[in-house]
């Protein structure tokens, strides 16, 4: 609990910072009416000129009820009982989308720590952050030192189908930022994520989540994690569907690279057949490419990949790409060719 003098010094920041806010906005609209006011004394007969400045004066004012918006709902976000807070949360949302300004001074306000705390007893607030990361750094970094990766849900099987979506979108968000700030050193992200993506879950969400992965493989040093954790056999899996090979292939294009991701997948039962198999794809040409640059990787200096290759098909199928593929350059084909 604060002290009356920390909650007093704390509240006087607060009304400081709400009130350098309005002044920005009510300086905006000081300055519309009196260009208002200076174009009626002309008396200018463009009615189309006049009805410009109406509406420009009406979005000031727009802007102004916002402001009052934002400085009732923070104070019911800090202040108000649940019921309350989760209003506060909805309005918050609304502003956060509509007012990259109002976005960025809620996390002076304290709200960001705020909503978090909230994450799991209210789906308003995982809404509001969604916003709330929405083109800002010092937003997504808030919302991970206040423990937001904390809050991810233990057993989705008892987690409603839009709430996982809700938590698969924020996490997309946040993991575009360095691995400085997002790691992996806790293991619920890739717990969530690979339950998501190993159970009945929406395709959107899948979407999502295959994203996130794609992010986190895009890091060197999140490579022996991420395999370690079944990542690869899980997007192998997932490449044979079409609507879900593009984005998973992606990732496993990061992973073969490395040591320990090309191991995972030559000890893989679906490699090479799956890979192959998506070489017959002509209606998801990129596909195409990612399958053949993922084998050419994994034949490189192998010839037991090699050879696991060629009983498994594949001469037929890649000079018949060679052949038709029109997305592979010559020198491209020449590569595919020298594999076999």
């Amino acid at each position: 609990m604060m002290s009356t003098s920390s909650c007093s010094n704390w509240l006087l920041s607060f009304f400081k910072k709400i009130q350098r806010y309005l002044q920005s906005k009510a300086a905006t609209k000081r300055s519309c009416s009196s260009s208002s006011e200076n174009s009626n004394k002309l008396r200018t007969k463009n009615n189309d000129d006049e009805a410009e400045d109406r509406q420009l004066v009406m979005e000031k004012e727009t802007e102004l009820d916002g402001s009052a918006v934002l400085q009732k709902s923070v104070k019911r976000l800090h202040f108000g009982s649940w019921e309350e807070k989760e209003m506060a949360a909805v309005a918050i949302e609304k502003l956060a989308r509509e007012d990259d300004k109002a976005r960025k001074l809620m996390a002076e306000l304290g709200v960001i720590n705020m909503l978090v705390s909230m994450v799991g007893r209210h789906r308003a607030a995982i809404k509001a952050l969604i916003e709330l990361a929405s083109g800002t750094f010092t937003n997504k970094v808030l919302m991970l030192e206040a423990g937001i990766l904390s809050k991810l849900p233990k057993d989705i099987n008892v987690v409603e189908e839009q709430t996982r979506h809700d938590f698969a979108e924020l996490l997309s968000s946040l993991s575009s930022l360095s691995n400085t700030h997002f790691s992996l050193n806790k293991p619920e992200i890739l717990q969530f994520l690979i339950n998501i993506l190993e159970s009945p879950s929406s395709f959107e969400t899948m979407e999502l989540c295959l994203g996130v992965i794609y992010n986190l493989s895009a890091v060197l040093q999140n490579s022996g994690v991420l395999v370690s954790n079944g990542v690869v056999h899980t997007l192998l899996t997932l490449s044979s569907f079409k609507d879900l090979s593009e984005k998973a292939l992606a990732a496993l294009g990061h992973l073969v690279v490395t040591l320990i991701g090309k191991k995972a997948m030559e000890d893989s039962s679906m490699v090479p057949e799956s890979l192959i198999e998506i070489l017959t794809w002509e209606d998801k040409p990129k596909c195409q490419e990612s399958s053949a640059y993922i084998l050419m990787i994994l034949a490189h200096q192998s010839s037991t990949q090699r050879d696991k290759m060629s009983s498994a098909g594949i001469v037929p199928v890649l000079i018949e790409v060679c052949l038709v593929g029109k997305r592979f350059s010559s020198e491209e084909r020449n590569e595919i060719v020298a594999v076999v």
